[in-house]
């Protein structure tokens, strides 16, 4: 397969991309910094530089030529305030899933947070809950979109730490931390699952394989 992964020098979408490259796939990072380049052609991926903030959706749609699927795991990042958050976590996923519309991509993974779908808790801070209706708003406009088969998975709190290989992942999961490692693994195992288009998914750290934790995912939605 080829994966465009927006957000292409994170940290997830590295892991991304180098268990993509490990295994044949064909890895398209999308970065934002031309220095940023060597790095992700080290982990395997074609680099594209294009900025998301800054482009439209056709010029985008040129670079998704041959893409199978399309993936979100841009962020604003630490030290962003409110507006970035909009630009990036909601404005960014969106013209991506018009940009793959327009290219024909029909299959779309958004990497969203736990806490997104509801309005923040009272108290939340106030750039938090910005980032989190940054990721409502993205996902709704995705749901929205009838040609697009979509995929929403919100991990929990992210850790550097190594992964497991073992996951909970559903609709109703305990909060919980997740390693970077294992999201990037999910990942790799919702783009291979076509039956899981149309789920949304928690995900934290638990006993369950991953392989596992994906096939109850497609029994749930049958």
């Amino acid at each position: 397969m080829r994966i465009a992964i927006a957000g292409g020098h994170g940290q997830i979408a590295r892991r991304l991309s180098r268990l993509l490259a490990d295994r044949g796939d064909q890895p398209v990072a999308l970065v934002r910094n031309p220095d940023h380049v060597t790095d992700v052609e080290a982990d395997g991926a074609a680099a594209v530089v294009i900025d998301l903030e800054q482009t439209d959706a056709t010029t985008l749609a040129e670079q998704l030529a041959d893409v199978d699927v399309v993936v979100f795991a841009a962020g604003a990042g630490p030290g962003s305030g409110a507006d970035r958050k909009d630009t990036v976590d909601r404005g960014a996923a969106t013209l991506l899933a018009d940009a793959a519309e327009q290219a024909g991509v029909g299959r779309y993974l958004l990497v969203s947070s736990v806490g997104a779908g509801s309005e923040p808790p009272e108290g939340t801070d106030e750039v938090f809950a910005a980032y989190l209706r940054a990721k409502t708003a993205a996902e709704d406009d995705l749901r929205g979109r009838a040609g697009l088969a979509w995929t929403i998975l919100r991990p929990g709190g992210l850790t550097d730490d190594t992964g497991t290989g073992h996951v909970r992942l559903g609709s109703d999961v305990p909060p919980g931390q997740i390693s970077r490692d294992d999201v990037a693994a999910v990942l790799v195992a919702l783009a291979d699952e076509p039956r899981t288009a149309g789920v949304i998914a928690e995900l934290t750290e638990g006993p369950t394989p991953i392989a596992a934790a994906v096939a109850a995912l497609t029994e749930t939605e049958d």
